[in-house]
């Protein structure tokens, strides 16, 4: 059996490597990021050209069934899985981390965009710690605002004119996340909904400094595609398919 996954989150490389060894295994990355970590198995790098180029893909290398394990907000290549999937009649299973749930202390505004977000800064904070990632800077280019911006990758394109760049990659700490906020005089933390625990310490620490938290809402899976919450619940998924009596 042949599974692709869309990956580039840590679910995607776990899934991998629960799978490697029981099934062959394709993993896909975007390669937005220089140096990605890489999964077990096999790996491929790049697009493949919309959902058509998706679904002729899947045809050519003889996949069995496709796990959408991409960035909550990567919609764009979950809607195409979803169309490759129907055209090349394979089962999807979309893998998306439980999002974040706002607890007693939290002060946060939900936003469906991130130019809402942008739109919403005024009223709330004038130090904004933004961590929506470095390819929705474009959003925020016109604010007056200070912005302490971090990513994995330097970004590039229109940014707001006081900006600090912080490159790190996740998991973050809770005291790591603390010191940041304090040193920095953050009083708004703007993110998006992208759920897991690697860099939810964000959230207790300006819980705990009183500081208030924009949420960009994720959008939805595409209708019909059904869901796993985590890597083990994805394979066990996958494995069924390898048991002629039991099946999808």
């Amino acid at each position: 059996m042949h599974v692709l996954i869309l990956g580039g989150t840590t679910e995607g490389r776990v899934l991998a490597g629960l799978l490697a060894g029981a099934v062959r295994v394709t993993s896909s990355l975007a390669g937005r990021v220089a140096a990605p970590r890489l999964p077990a198995g096999e790996v491929r790098i790049g697009g493949f050209g919309g959902a058509e180029g998706l679904a002729a893909w899947v045809r050519q290398h003889g996949v069995d069934a496709v796990i959408d394990a991409t960035h909550p907000f990567a919609e764009r290549i979950s809607f195409n899985a979803a169309r490759a999937a129907a055209t090349a009649h394979v089962p999807l299973l979309a893998l998306r981390r439980p999002g974040w749930v706002p607890v007693e202390g939290d002060e946060w505004y939900e936003v469906g965009s991130l130019g809402e977000a942008a739109g919403l800064l005024g009223g709330v904070g004038e130090r904004v710690f933004l961590t929506t990632g470095r390819m929705g800077l474009a959003a925020f280019a016109e604010r007056s605002e200070w912005f302490l911006v971090r990513s994995v990758d330097a970004p590039d394109g229109p940014m707001p004119a006081r900006v600090e760049v912080l490159l790190e990659r996740g998991p973050f700490t809770l005291e790591g996340e603390r010191e940041l906020l304090a040193r920095h005089r953050i009083d708004v933390l703007v993110t998006k909904d992208s759920g897991g625990a690697a860099t939810a310490p964000k959230l207790a620490a300006a819980r705990e400094a009183g500081v208030p938290v924009v949420v960009v809402r994720r959008p939805p899976v595409p209708v019909g595609v059904p869901t796993a919450a985590t890597p083990e619940e994805a394979a066990a998924w996958v494995l069924r398919a390898t048991d002629p009596v039991a099946g999808l």
